[in-house]
């Protein structure tokens, strides 16, 4: 089995080589995307593999691995996606609905995890963090990519994503209390 870099750097020159990459990284992706824009999630995956077949003679694999590098596209354009349904919301007349379209997406969190009772907590520390070390955090709990991925798919250094999942593991254990803080200091010391 070819390495991921390998595949992304000869797809430039070899089409196909692409492929395997879709097969590989697409439920990880999706993932990503459920748990960010569930309605939109399978349109936003196709939108990245479009946007990563594209620039994928941009790739450059001294800056990063590939999958960090997929999950920066997705990145990218979960990001615009939520720039394009700003605007649209900003501009629509209020509705009924009108709260759906600015809620914010940190809500769904609690749904995900496994320990009920200390949900709302974690999820007040979640959205008290700042946006680039939640994100972080998040790529490496979720999405299980390594700190060095993370940082290729945020585009900083690998020593800065150290830096700032260290303050956010430690921001968010220093937040928690009581049963919360006892269930979830293994998981983020």
């Amino acid at each position: 089995m070819d390495p991921d870099e390998d595949l992304l750097t000869r797809s430039a020159r070899e089409p196909t080589a692409f492929e395997p990459l879709v097969a590989r990284h697409s439920a990880a992706l999706h993932g990503y995307l459920v748990r960010r824009a569930p309605a939109a999630a399978d349109d936003l995956l196709s939108e990245v593999w479009l946007q990563a077949y594209a620039h994928r003679a941009t790739f450059d694999a001294a800056r990063g691995s590939a999958r960090g590098w997929l999950f920066g596209v997705a990145r990218n354009v979960l990001s615009r996606h939520r720039q394009t349904a700003a605007r649209a919301a900003a501009h629509a007349e209020p509705g009924p609905d009108a709260d759906a379209a600015t809620a914010d997406p940190w809500q769904a969190v609690d749904q995900r995890l496994d320990a009920a009772s200390v949900a709302p907590e974690l999820r007040r520390g979640l959205a008290g963090l700042p946006a680039s070390e939640r994100e972080l955090l998040l790529l490496v709990a979720w999405e299980q990519l390594t700190p060095a991925e993370a940082a290729t798919a945020v585009g900083i250094p690998a020593g800065t994503a150290r830096s700032r999942l260290h303050r956010a593991r430690a921001r968010l254990r220093d937040g928690l209390t009581g049963p919360a803080r006892t269930t979830l200091t293994g998981d983020f010391a």
